[in-house]
Order: C-alpha cells, then structure tokens, then sequence
C-alpha cells in the first residue's frame, strides 16, 4: 500500500523550482502573538525567509508567565479549549504532548447570589441555563419562586421559538430574570467579558434554537444537547479545557524554536512604525533595541532604526494596532467598524493560607454581576496538579476585574493597592479570612481581550475587516480580533490566513 504524503504541501505537483522560489520570498510577521507566531511558522517551514518583529519585550501576547516567590506560572492565558482538536494537534507536531494536562475535576462556586452568598455552579446546564428548573442547586441559586417563573418556559407557546439571537433577551423570555441573572451572566462575564444581552445563542450555544425549535421549551433544548454532547463524549473523552505542564509559555517557546530552527527570525523590543506598499514590495519599518545585558539593569539598550524590504507581510497585532499600520495599505479598512475591547486585570497572589487547603469554593469562583468588584477567581494551585506541587503547599490565585463597558476596578491603583484589592476580594470571593499576613506575593498584569466571535455583530465586523484586507494583495492579518479570542480559533485563523498568502506569493 502507498503510504499517505505527510503533508498537504506534497501532494501538490510542485514545480521544480518551488523550493528555490520559496527562498526569494521574505515575509515579515507584525507582533509575536499565538497568532502572529502560527503564521511565521506556516510560512518558514515551506522555506520562506521569515522576520517576526514583536514591539514588546516578550512574544506571546495574551500568553505571558509571571513569578512569584520563585514560582513560575501563568499570568494571562491559563489554557485552552479542546474543541476541534487544532491546539492539541498543534502540541503533537511540537513534541509536546508529554506535557498536556487536564484541570482538577472539581467544580465552580457562584457568588454575589442575593439572599444566598454563594453557592455551587448547577451542574447540568448550558451558559447555566438549566435543564431542570426544580433541580436542587438550581434552586438553591434562584430559589422557589424562580424555580416556579422558569417552569413556564415549559408551558409557553411556542410562538417565537428559534428567532431569538440575543441568549440574554431569550433565557429572560422563556426562563426569567432570576435565571438570567444569577446563572447565565455570571458565566458570560466571567468567559467572555460581557453581558448575556450581548452574546449571540448561535454562536455560543450552536444548536441551541434548533433544538428549542424542535422540543418546543428552552429547558429541554437544554436536556437534549447536553445528551448529545454526552454521547460524543463517550465517543472522545476529556476535559473541555487542557492546560501545559510548566504553562501556557511552553507552547510559545516551542513555536519560537521551531520558527527559529527552521530559519526564521524572531526579534524583540522592535515597533514597527511604518507599513508601505510600493509595487508588489512591502517596506516595513521599526523602531528597535540592542540586545540588552539582563544581569546589568542600567543597560536599557541601544535604539536604532529597522527598514525592511517584504514580499509579503502579516499583521498579528491588537486591532487598534493594526488599524492604525495599516491605514494607508488598506484604506477600505476604514469603513469597517471596530469592536469595544475591554481592558482586563488579572492579579495573581501567592499565599500562605492554611484555610485554603481544602479549596473551599472548587477549582474558581464566577460572580453575579454588580455584586463584587471582581469578575471571577481562578484558585490555580486547586485547579492545576503543576501549579499545586510547584507551590509547594502555598496557594495561587487568580482574580480577574475588567468586562465589556466596566473598566477594571483595579485600574487607577498601583501594584501594592491592586493586590490589596484582589486580596480582600479573594477573602469574600471564598468566603474565608485572608489577613494581608497571609500575602506571600503578587503580580499585575494587564490586556486587551478581543471581542469573542460570540458576541451579537462580531461575526458581521470581522468579515468585513478581513475582506478589506483580503482585497490587497501580499498583507494579510491574523489574531483574535479577526479569529475570536481562544487558541481553539486563533490557530486554525492564522494557518489558513498564512497558506493564503503564501499561496499566492508562490503560485499565483
């Protein structure tokens, strides 16, 4: 039997000189991003002369480590969505698949629920909406007389069934307030930064109006897909999320390796400035730093001035970023409407709290919305087995502030009174005393999230940016803002954009 070709690349008829061609091509990839280093390696491995310049001192973007008290961790992106398969994929290709490990199996505490405090998340439901109004800790959460209002989605006509995009206007319609309130926002702050108002069914819950359509009650439409997904998990069983051994920085230092091994350059501390098109040629320039000395820390390095000549360029920045270099490429891009993109904190602390041994509140917290002054906490050493045997009996936590139209509570303060901040949050959040004795240390570190593809409108944006983009030959873009925000789509986005461009470099 022919053994299948290893790649898509070769079952192509290659023109002989493909290889050579490749060589004259130089693509320059703006920001080092997962998305941004996904498309440099894309285009190096087919031979391509590759230049990833990262504006920062650290490539990764969302994905950033922090230490604290010797213990190296996570400080933006914590892990990843299995769906699709694409990220684990990714970690085989890069001889990482020895370090993919699953979260705790304990579960997430809702808190901030009035007249209750806190509570376990139900277990059951969809964005929590519950599949059974009258299960005991669905109860617990909206209580009787929210129990009883979403019976009626039961009863209702089905009059509108399956025209609803809006989850928070349908669960309210069907379901109530209550179940809007305390179980659905928490869990679309807390995942996607913003209101359920917000967040189209569609595309958050795919399948969620066929099958309300179909059943004829949003609880059952509840019921039905979480037998479906069920079934496909006895199929393919795991975690819906996956983290890395070490942390999320693993796979970046892979990518940086294998884009460098194959080649390619990877600079950091250099800011483009400028991208301008003259014929088919790109010149990208960039403001840039020397090398510098770590163990010497007056040697801020030298600047000087980067004017590169591409074939083809990539954009893999923020979507301000990328709007403004590419203002005079890509004037349709213009017309295009940009997204709100809310700016987000997450404040690690490191404790030395004994009252936390027993993870108290599962794996994390999700808050409803108004009640406290953080948007959800992560108990990572509770969590994740790694973090748990690298905190060597201490405790980290993660206390997220900042949603869509809220700007982060912890945003004027210094780094001292922020961690003060999500110290006394942690104490509420958890419900146990968290004396500022028990502080061992902390890190700040601030982002830009991206509009997930789920809110109502993004798709249509997206689209439209990208087809302007499209529309100029030799630049594409990449990242979160076109994508929607989790490695589950930046991954797949930034490969098929690369092979795009690549392409029509060395085909077309």
């Amino acid at each position: 039997m022919t053994p299948k070709p290893a790649n898509r690349e070769s079952t192509r008829a290659e023109p002989a000189d493909l290889v050579a061609r490749a060589a004259k091509r130089h693509i320059v990839v703006v920001g080092g991003g997962a998305g941004g280093l996904i498309a440099a390696r894309e285009c190096v491995k087919v031979g391509m002369r590759v230049t990833l310049l990262e504006g920062s001192d650290a490539v990764g973007g969302a994905i950033r480590r922090a230490e604290l008290d010797g213990i190296v961790v996570d400080a933006g992106a914590e892990s990843y969505a299995t769906r699709g398969g694409r990220v684990r994929a990714l970690l085989e290709e890069l001889g990482l698949t020895d370090r993919i490990v699953a979260p705790a199996a304990g579960g997430a505490w809702l808190a901030g629920i009035p007249g209750v405090g806190a509570a376990p998340l139900p277990v059951g439901g969809i964005l929590g909406i519950p599949g059974n109004p009258f299960q005991e800790d669905v109860r617990r959460v909206i209580g009787w007389s929210g129990a009883w209002r979403a019976y009626l989605d039961r009863v209702r006509p089905p009059l509108t069934i399956g025209h609803n995009h809006s989850l928070g206007k349908l669960v309210s319609s069907r379901m109530g307030a209550k179940v809007r309130d305390r179980l659905v926002a928490p869990v679309t702050t807390g995942v996607y930064s913003a209101s359920p108002d917000d967040v189209d069914v569609d595309i958050a819950a795919p399948g969620l109006n066929a099958a309300l359509t179909s059943v004829g009650s949003l609880s059952g439409a509840v019921q039905a897909l979480r037998e479906q997904s069920a079934a496909r998990a006895a199929q393919a069983p795991g975690a819906a999320v996956e983290g890395i051994d070490g942390g999320m920085m693993v796979l970046v230092e892979a990518l940086v390796a294998d884009i460098e091994k194959l080649g390619g350059v990877v600079r950091t501390a250099a800011r483009v400035t400028d991208i301008t098109q003259a014929g088919d040629a790109w010149s990208v320039r960039a403001e840039a730093k020397t090398t510098v000395d770590a163990s010497d820390e007056s040697d801020a390095g030298e600047a000087e001035d980067l004017d590169l000549t591409a074939d083809g360029v990539v954009i893999a920045t923020s979507e301000d970023v990328a709007r403004r270099l590419l203002d005079k490429a890509v004037p349709a891009l213009a017309e295009t409407t940009a997204a709100d993109a809310p700016e987000i904190e997450i404040v690690t602390l490191l404790l030395a709290a004994s009252a936390l041994d027993g993870a108290p509140r599962g794996t994390g917290v999700l808050t409803v919305p108004g009640s406290h002054t953080a948007k959800a906490l992560t108990h990572s050493s509770a969590k994740w087995g790694w973090v748990r045997d690298a905190a060597g009996g201490r405790h980290l936590l993660r206390v997220s502030f900042g949603a869509q139209g809220e700007p982060a509570a912890t945003a004027g303060l210094d780094d001292a009174a922020a961690a003060r901040l999500a110290l006394r949050e942690a104490s509420a959040l958890l419900g146990v005393p968290l004396p500022e004795s028990v502080l061992v240390d902390a890190h700040r570190a601030r982002y830009v999230q991206s509009q997930p593809a789920s809110i109502i409108g993004s798709a249509a944006r997206r689209e439209a940016a990208r087809s302007a983009i499209q529309a100029v030959s030799g630049v594409a873009a990449v990242g979160a803002w076109l994508a929607g925000t989790g490695l589950a789509q930046v991954i797949p986005d930034a490969r098929e954009e690369a092979d795009r461009l690549r392409r029509a470099l060395l085909w077309d």
